[in-house]
């Protein structure tokens, strides 16, 4: 199965085959294509402030 995702405005199609089905909002941590494990709301807001940290040094 796959799902359509988003990030910094690039979107991009990955294997759910790891973490099964997904709705819409779910937030997933996505590498090589594939979405690797789930984030609550938090986690995920934290994550990508501190990929936007790394991206402006």
């Amino acid at each position: 199965d796959n799902a359509r995702i988003e990030i910094g405005g690039v979107r991009r199609v990955v294997s759910t085959a790891l973490v099964g089905s997904l709705a819409v909002g779910d937030f997933v941590v996505v590498h090589v294509g594939f979405a690797l494990g789930r984030l609550d709301a938090a986690e995920a807001e934290a994550t990508l402030a501190l990929l936007a940290s790394e991206a402006r040094r």
